[in-house]
């Protein structure tokens, strides 16, 4: 956290570029009333994290995962392994910014039928796209797959919560890729044992808010244990038909040149007193 301790220990510092989007963990207001410029890097990865949720619905429906254990355990059997098509079915999209929009794009390659929820309305790319706006609670009740694009904040909160988990439609599976705490663990563990939902593909984890770059992910230790140690012991990854993965739904080497790029040129246009993507 970049708050006003560390800042007041740096006296003549003028610019902080940092390699993500969300900038919840700088102290925006010191940093405007120090006149220090704060920059981050807006796009990188709305097609790599979109495409890494496909990954985890074609999972899913196609029990990639689950013959992948089948098959470690010597086990080559078919049983239980039946999937089911995407074409036809309804994605719900929670979340349709820069993301959600790349998945309703995929989506309609599959012939999938799609239902967004955000806070921004755009009419004229839903008649592109060809997707209906709908209300949160329409598009759980209707969707097959529902898959999560939105920020973490205190509206977003447990944005599914007990409650709302109970008008999903069964049978449903729930894919989320944004942050962790977007959903009440405990109320998704509940979903899955009461067969509310058939399954879940999880790229964050509840707890994960400490974790404020991905970038950290490749470089600081601290912030791997952290992830570590909420993975080993999480009561969610002992179901077959939860697939998790440690939050690689940005890691591509594409999505890291995008975002050292975009460093760097944040940098040398501060210096030449032409500063962009500042917050």
């Amino acid at each position: 956290m970049i708050n006003k301790e560390i800042l007041q220990k740096l006296p003549k510092l003028k610019l902080i570029t940092i390699r993500s989007t969300g900038f919840d963990h700088i102290d925006l207001k010191e940093c405007k009333k120090r006149k220090i410029v704060v920059c981050n890097v807006p796009y990188y990865g709305e097609n790599t994290v979109a495409e890494h949720t496909f990954a985890l619905i074609l999972s899913l429906s196609r029990n990639i995962h689950k013959a992948y254990i089948k098959t470690i355990r010597h086990d080559f059997s078919i049983d239980d392994l039946k999937g089911f098509d995407l074409k036809g079915k309804i994605l719900g999209v929670i979340g349709a910014g820069r993301i959600g929009l790349h998945v309703i794009r995929i989506a309609k390659g599959f012939g999938v039928k799609v239902y967004a929820y955000g806070a921004y309305q755009n009419k004229f790319i839903a008649e592109v796209l060809d997707f209906k706006y709908t209300s949160l609670e329409e598009l759980l009740k209707k969707s097959d797959i529902i898959t999560l694009h939105v920020p973490y904040n205190k509206s977003t909160h447990h944005l599914l919560n007990k409650e709302r988990i109970k008008l999903i439609k069964k049978g449903a599976i729930i894919i989320n890729t944004s942050r962790g705490a977007v959903i009440d663990t405990e109320a998704l563990i509940e979903a899955i044992d009461k067969k509310i939902i058939s399954g879940a593909g999880l790229d964050v984890l509840e707890g994960e808010e400490l974790i404020k770059e991905e970038k950290q992910l490749l470089y600081d230790k601290n912030k791997l244990g952290i992830l570590g140690n909420l993975v080993k012991d999480h009561i969610l990854l002992s179901r077959e038909n939860v697939v998790f993965t440690p939050h690689i739904g940005f890691y591509s080497q594409e999505a890291l040149e995008r975002i050292l790029d975009t460093t760097v040129q944040n940098i040398f246009t501060f210096l030449s007193k032409k500063p962009q993507n500042t917050i």
